[in-house]
């Protein structure tokens, strides 16, 4: 089986031993090494590690002071955590479809979506490319909205020269899956000194220095044994991402002109760090999107389906308070797209073979 990634951490092997013969195993001086070196990568002034990516929205939300009715836009194509994340800071979420070509939220339709109410612009990265920051950021300016970016998929990824992340606050993810892993974990990034200050009290039961209070706050700590896992990995990830460039650009050259695939672009101005390579499976190809997805399976080539549907079209969600009238039919392209996404394995180390069993595979199952 080529699987659809591979999880290697062997390099923090020595960090973690370090770690662990110290005795101190929470939050501590790995924490902190581990938030300057991703402050680097961010281009940030600050990196605030929590316990997970999740947990890294919450409290971003938390530290801007919503209140009930106060509206956050984002996207209906992106992982439950994203609409989860608002739900429980107690915010109005209010959908603006995507664009085709990046998978990430259409500046035009958010212009349409925000009222008076709107406080925030939670823009998606999705796959590893940035949403169209260049009209998003101005017209969060325009309106006065605070921009929290979901960077769970984008670290290392640019617009313009500008890191993600660094547009706003950003909020990235440190899943198993992610091009950078502690297995668990989360990092918050700014420029925004005050606002960092408030996320460090926060994310320690609301403590500035010990029983001294300030907040009513959480547990979001990360763990010195979680940082260890990710110190060394930041360490190469530029040799990590011109591994998944190079592997993104054999299977595009490899599926051009595929019948009935749109492969993904790396739109102008944007450093697309490849997360996931995702095709798209149209209405002319030869098989369904699902019958790709089993016929790739079968034949040994890992895949994944991301997202199979809008993020809020699930019963857990309909009727839900703080959705108000999100209905699927008002989001074609999101809708389009969760139909006939499906991703292929670039992760770094995939070989030579495997990219052209890979390519012959699709085409062949596809009939090219």
């Amino acid at each position: 089986m080529i699987p659809i990634t591979v999880v290697d951490v062997r390099d923090a092997e020595d960090l973690v031993v370090e770690v662990l013969r110290s005795g101190a195993i929470a939050q501590g001086p790995m924490v902190k090494r581990f938030e300057d070196a991703f402050a680097a990568v961010s281009g940030t002034k600050h990196a605030i590690a929590v316990n997970n990516g999740t947990t890294a929205l919450v409290a971003s939300l938390q530290v801007l002071d919503l209140k009930p009715g106060d509206e956050v836009v984002t996207s209906p194509f992106t992982f439950v955590a994203t609409l989860n994340a608002i739900l429980e800071a107690g915010a109005t979420v209010r959908f603006a479809d995507i664009r085709r070509d990046d998978f990430a939220i259409d500046p035009d339709a958010v212009a349409k979506v925000v009222t008076d109410r709107t406080k925030v612009l939670m823009p998606v990265h999705l796959y590893g490319q940035t949403a169209d920051m260049g009209k998003l950021t101005p017209l969060a300016a325009e309106h006065g909205l605070k921009v929290i970016e979901d960077s769970a998929q984008a670290v290392g990824a640019s617009f313009e020269g500008k890191q993600a992340g660094s547009f706003g606050i950003g909020c990235f993810s440190l899943y198993a899956t992610k091009n950078i892993t502690t297995a668990e974990g989360g990092v918050i990034t700014t420029d925004d000194d005050a606002l960092a200050d408030k996320l460090r009290v926060l994310r320690n039961q609301g403590m500035r220095a010990r029983y001294q209070y300030e907040v009513a706050g959480h547990n979001y700590r990360m763990t010195d044994l979680h940082a260890a896992v990710g110190i060394p990995q930041l360490a190469k990830l530029d040799q990590l991402t011109a591994a998944r460039q190079a592997n993104a650009k054999r299977l595009s050259e490899g599926l051009a002109g595929t019948p009935g695939l749109d492969i993904p672009q790396v739109l102008p101005g944007r450093e697309h760090v490849w997360h996931q390579y995702t095709v798209l499976v149209g209405p002319h190809a030869f098989l369904s999107r699902d019958e790709l997805a089993a016929a790739l399976t079968e034949r040994g080539i890992g895949n994944g389906i991301y997202y199979p549907k809008i993020v809020f079209d699930y019963d857990c969600y309909r009727g839900h308070d703080l959705i108000p009238g999100a209905r699927v039919e008002d989001f074609p392209v999101a809708k389009a797209v969760s139909e006939q996404a499906l991703s292929l394995p670039v992760h770094p180390h995939l070989t030579e073979s495997d990219l052209d069993t890979i390519i012959e595979t699709v085409r062949e199952v596809l009939g090219a």
